[in-house]
């Protein structure tokens, strides 16, 4: 068997010989190109990241907002390639305008009032995507969380059969390597977005955080529904959640190798693991850690990155129809091309 410094020097050899795993995604979204649109041209970060991902192919862009203040804003900025629209007076803002009022018309929307809600550039933008016309959305750079998600659920909508919009955290190890992360990173939900969840929708995170964990960092999933109890070691309505979660999400997707509820020593030390679940193909191995509610996504994943050395990207938004994504107000363009090529791998 390999040892901990094998492990790690194995791990440094991979990321000298494939470059990061940013530039690895960025890699798998050139190959697709992809149609992303961009929210804020008002935020010369969001501006400089559009350039980025232009000129690196990481994904054809559209950026949404007055194309002269954009210019005049940005004046050494090659925007060549880039497809600028002002929602104001795009020609197909009479089509999105009635595609919303077709879509919320049943909750009181008139046509005026959807006429003028599509020229905002966040409503604009999800329209375009609803329509088919871009393929994702990013936005958030310079918006709250809210104002970017509220047009993702009202006109794309969740994923047929998912009952809860979720978030994930792509965990990087440290250079110097984890022991118990031997692909480098692992991956953690929900640790932005949904403050509470039934059983129903802690199973459709869990089942969503798997697929994003195969189709975005390119694991094999294992997933460990998290609790403060292994396999009913503790009695507790939480306890119960996480037990009907799990037991929900296995008959959703029986394939998928997953298991609960695990502590998160049982669901990352072999030796615990076979103490606390003995026989079991997840626990002690698990790279997909799903916390019960985001009190503790959040805790973790901070701790995982301050204390542990951790890369943490995201949050990544998961489970709607099509691939929509916030950033955080703090972002450099960097996060941003990073969301772009993630949002380019959702889209395929």
């Amino acid at each position: 068997m390999a040892s901990f410094m094998d492990k790690v020097k194995d791990f440094g050899r991979k990321i000298s010989e494939s470059g990061t795993i940013v530039e690895e995604i960025k890699k798998k979204a050139q190959a697709l190109n992809k149609k992303i649109v961009l929210c804020e041209g008002e935020d010369k970060r969001v501006v400089e990241a559009a350039c980025i991902c232009t000129r690196e192919k990481v994904a054809r862009i559209v950026l949404l907002g007055n194309e002269e203040e954009i210019k005049k804003n940005n004046e050494d900025a090659d925007l060549t390639g880039v497809e600028i629209i002002d929602p104001v007076s795009s020609p197909k803002l009479g089509e999105y305008a009635n595609l919303l009022y077709e879509l919320r018309k049943a909750k009181g929307m008139t046509e005026e009032q959807a006429k003028e809600q599509a020229k905002d550039a966040t409503f604009f933008g999800a329209l375009m995507l609803k329509a088919g016309d871009v393929d994702g959305l990013v936005s958030g750079a310079c918006h709250s969380t809210a104002n970017t998600l509220r047009p993702g659920l009202q006109i794309i909508k969740t994923a047929p059969g998912v009952t809860a919009v979720s978030s994930f955290n792509l965990m990087v190890a440290p250079a110097c390597g984890n022991k118990y992360v031997p692909d480098g990173k692992i991956v953690f939900a929900d640790c932005g977005l949904n403050p509470t969840y039934t059983a129903e929708g802690l199973a459709d995170c869990a089942i969503a955080t798997a697929r994003s964990a195969k189709e975005i960092a390119g694991l094999e999933p294992r997933v460990a529904m998290l609790s403060f109890s292994t396999m009913g070691s503790a009695k507790h309505d939480l306890v119960t959640l996480v037990q009907e979660a799990t037991k929900i999400a296995k008959e959703k997707a029986p394939d998928l190798k997953l298991e609960g509820e695990l502590q998160f020593d049982a669901a990352i030390v072999p030796e615990v693991a076979q103490l606390k679940a003995p026989g079991s193909e997840v626990a002690g191995h698990a790279n997909v850690f799903i916390f019960p509610d985001l009190q503790a996504g959040n805790i973790g994943y901070k701790i995982a990155e301050r204390l542990g050395g951790f890369q943490a990207i995201g949050p990544i938004c998961q489970g709607f129809a099509k691939p929509l994504n916030d950033l955080s107000r703090g972002c450099k363009p960097a996060d941003i091309v990073c969301a772009v090529a993630i949002t380019a791998l959702q889209a395929e």
